[in-house]
């Protein structure tokens, strides 16, 4: 995976998502010892999404953060989008209370919405995914109504403290053998670990963020530093 680059990378993250769709997000509960559920609630609360407002949620995957996005503003118009139509249909199929979710599928990097399209625009480990960064920014901040929020869960490096060795070992020997148990497919989970060294820092995405434009940056972190929610508003 890490020789790939451009288009060749983005079918082998489809097609990857697409042989995993039916178990991702059990093993999405239990990688994160549930916490995932918790993280998804704060995208919608950092949102700053109006009760009866337009959410895109790319990467959208089964729904998981639209769902949550409907049950803190259940007047919501939620728009998920995802390249991997498998992964919309598992979502649709496994849980009909995400009926009202719009399911669209959409490339991350030419999002097929008009300009200031919604009052938020979210997205769940998507961006160490895409072939450009920058662009994918660009386009989620197009769509976004001024003064709206774009919000970005995503993995990140671990730092070099007492911690790492450990966060190795649950990263490179953990998560592939519970890949292999739960969904059947190790090499989808030694992609994450890979994808997720190779991936900028906390700090350098929040940098990248103000440099294209967006204003009142922040961040949070979860799980010892390897999780991040980066919030950043459309300037009005």
């Amino acid at each position: 995976m890490a020789h790939l680059e451009g288009q060749e990378r983005a079918r082998y993250v489809r097609d990857m998502f697409a042989g995993i769709a039916g178990s991702y997000d059990r093993m999405n509960r239990v990688m994160t010892f549930g916490q995932d559920i918790r993280w998804r609630r704060l995208v919608i609360e950092m949102a700053h999404l109006p009760p009866d407002g337009q959410l895109l949620d790319m990467a959208t995957g089964t729904g998981d953060i639209a769902a949550e996005g409907l049950v803190q503003h259940p007047e919501l118009l939620a728009v998920g989008g995802d390249f991997t139509i498998e992964m919309m249909e598992a979502g649709r199929d496994s849980y009909p209370e995400r009926a009202p979710i719009k399911w669209i599928g959409s490339d991350a990097l030419s999002l097929p919405f008009p300009d200031d399209s919604f009052d938020a625009v979210t997205s769940g480990f998507l961006m160490r995914n895409v072939i450009n960064v920058r662009q994918a920014f660009r386009e989620q901040l197009r769509v976004t109504k001024p003064g709206g929020w774009v919000v970005v869960l995503e993995t990140s490096p671990p730092k070099d403290n007492l911690l790492k060795p450990f966060i190795m070992l649950h990263l490179n020997v953990i998560l592939p053998t519970l890949g292999k148990i739960i969904a059947g497919n190790s090499e989808a989970y030694t992609y994450l670990p890979s994808s997720t060294k190779m991936f900028q820092s906390p700090e350098g995405l929040a940098e990248s963020m103000e440099e294209l434009g967006f204003v009142n940056v922040t961040y949070r972190l979860f799980m010892f530093g390897t999780i991040a929610i980066h919030a950043g508003q459309k300037p009005l």
